[in-house]
């Protein structure tokens, strides 16, 4: 009977563990789930408690293989590696964490959705090791930085003393019509980070993607598009604040 009280004891604080990761997880899918990411609520919620319930399994799932009698009694072939299954959640969840990765247009977006699926499997980890504490702190400062750092970001950005910008030209296939562009750029003051040219087969253009950098001290962002738009041979421009 005293064997299966522990038992029972043992599986409630095991749900017990489950249930705090499922509220840790919801509190940081809540926050990501409000700006339509790719990753919301329900996601992160059940990345959490996955990481904790393979936490469990980890230290508890293989008593019956190597009791804690034989440990106890030092036999070092009992012994087991309970760290070894978690160990593989922090590679695996990289697989998930690509998947929220949109490529759209000339910009990225998805990344602190990644790394915010990646902070959640770590404190499902540390929620089903029982590490309560730990992850309760771990979740509000993930939650500050998601919430409160985002908006010191934007203030940043806005102060800073460059203007990065992707642009996509799509121009005619003529001769000069690259150093046309970027002549005018450097003239303005905008500095060309990289540039990446394809051509359109069917229709005999070229398509330039170019990564800007715009001084403080350069013309409005509006003007260079509008001077890049009269180049001869410019069909479109299209452009994206990075």
């Amino acid at each position: 009977m005293d064997n299966l009280a522990f038992l029972h004891n043992q599986e409630v604080m095991m749900v017990v563990r489950l249930v705090v990761a499922a509220i840790l997880g919801g509190i940081v899918g809540i926050e990501r789930g409000s700006g339509d990411r790719p990753a919301g609520f329900r996601t992160h919620i059940l990345v959490c408690v996955g990481s904790a319930l393979f936490m469990l399994v980890s230290m508890y799932g293989f008593d019956d293989v190597a009791p804690a009698t034989a440990i106890a009694e030092g036999d070092m072939g009992a012994r087991r590696d309970s760290a070894r299954i978690a160990a593989q959640v922090v590679s695996g969840i990289g697989f998930l964490g690509a998947g929220t990765i949109l490529h759209e247009g000339l910009t990225i977006r998805g990344l602190t959705t990644a790394a915010s699926l990646w902070m959640v499997s770590a404190i499902g980890l540390a929620v089903g090791s029982g590490m309560f504490f730990l992850s309760t702190v771990a979740t509000i400062i993930t939650m500050i930085t998601l919430v409160t750092f985002h908006t010191w970001e934007k203030r940043f950005a806005a102060s800073s003393r460059s203007d990065r910008r992707f642009v996509r030209i799509t121009t005619s296939n003529r001769t000069g019509a690259i150093t046309d562009i970027t002549g005018y750029l450097s003239l303005n003051g905008v500095q060309v980070r990289s540039l990446n040219v394809k051509k359109d087969k069917e229709k005999n253009n070229l398509i330039i993607d170019l990564y800007l950098k715009i001084s403080k001290t350069a013309p409005e962002s509006a003007d260079i598009i509008r001077g890049l738009q009269g180049i001869e041979g410019i069909l479109s421009v299209e452009n994206n604040k990075y």
